[in-house]
């Protein structure tokens, strides 16, 4: 049974704990917070732009630490899951990786690629996991297009766009702040940013056209491009001001032989499939595969405990490919300011 101890009790933090009761063969033995409300259990504040609200909790069966340092100590913690704000990860990450624990930190990885280097040369020189925790790939028509990738069967990725578009984060003091929450683009299309590493690699350049909010992007469009000339990559994400469309996210992914679209929104609180998953295929035919609902934390937390009891770091969570995307979200950020294409150093 790998053990996890959860540090930081916020929508993220909260989401992680009601997966990791539904995952097999893994389970939280610990959380880490220095609110006293929410180790007592109530979370009924907690929200986020999808997903439950918090209710209360019982915690009676687990840990409770008010310091991290408690929390790095604690015998009965295999796994340290960050869910702590993005200008702590590496700190974090660091420390518990030195005392000897695996880590999985909720994405994004760090605020800048210089402190992902670090978390990835101090989890290779501890001899432990580095497992970050981007989500996208789990959800069932994201995990579809990516074994479409793998298996070629509609034959050559040819490109696609991609959209991730919220409304603002108004209780998220800190969303636009560079030193804390790292504003869309890191916190939002990286997402985006680690998927399209994961199908097409690394681009060689980009050219981000967007608005500013201070120092950080608010809203862009990226054109990625590879050195093959034939794959063509676009995406768009950030924040609009209507508040009645929380959060939207999709794509329409080009392969040679079909092409694959897929769109939900979450509108007036309400989710809605505004484009269900539908492959177009080269015969003229527009289908429809059967998709099985399934929770993509849930899926995330078993590809960890399969990662942790086997030895063997995943390929969809692994720490130099989360680093990639934050490495095209400063890019981006860069091409957004001088406006112009950038090479992908």
């Amino acid at each position: 049974m790998v053990r996890v101890g959860i540090a930081g009790i916020g929508f993220m933090g909260m989401m992680h704990y009601l997966a990791l009761q539904q995952a097999a063969g893994i389970t939280v033995t610990a959380v880490c917070s220095r609110s006293e409300k929410k180790l007592a259990g109530d979370w009924r504040d907690i929200k986020g732009n999808f997903g439950p609200r918090g209710v209360e909790m019982d915690l009676s069966h687990i840990s409770r630490h008010r310091e991290i340092e408690q929390l790095l100590a604690d015998p009965a913690v295999d796994v340290v899951d960050i869910c702590l704000p993005p200008d702590l990860h590496r700190d974090v990450a660091v420390q518990a990786l030195a005392a000897g624990k695996h880590v999985f930190c909720e994405k994004p990885m760090a605020l800048t690629a210089e402190e992902c280097d670090e978390m990835v040369a101090a989890a290779q020189k501890a001899e432990r996991q580095l497992l970050i925790g981007h989500v996208l790939p789990f959800f069932p028509e994201y995990q579809f297009a990516y074994q479409a990738m793998l298996s070629g069967d509609y034959g050559k990725l040819l490109g696609g766009t991609f959209k991730r578009v919220i409304s603002d984060p108004t209780w998220l003091a800190d969303f636009y702040d560079p030193t804390k929450v790292g504003g869309p683009l890191i916190d939002l299309h990286v997402h985006d940013a680690h998927f399209i590493r994961l199908l097409f690699g690394m681009p060689t350049s980009l050219y981000s056209r967007g608005r500013m909010r201070g120092e950080v992007v608010e809203y862009c469009h990226t054109q990625f491009s590879f050195a093959d000339p034939d794959v063509v990559v676009s995406a768009v994400s950030g924040v609009i001001m209507q508040q009645g469309r929380t959060f939207t996210h999709g794509f329409e992914i080009h392969f040679e032989r079909a092409t694959l679209q897929y769109e939900s929104a979450v509108i007036n609180d309400d989710a809605e499939l505004l484009m269900p998953l539908t492959v177009f295929t080269a015969a003229g035919e527009a289908v429809r595969p059967d998709i099985v609902e399934s929770d993509a934390f849930i899926a995330e937390m078993q590809e960890v405990e399969v990662s942790i009891e086997s030895g063997r770091p995943s390929s969809l969570l692994g720490g130099e490919l989360a680093r990639d995307a934050i490495v095209l979200c400063q890019r981006q950020t860069d091409s957004v300011r001088a406006g112009r294409p950038l090479e992908v150093a």
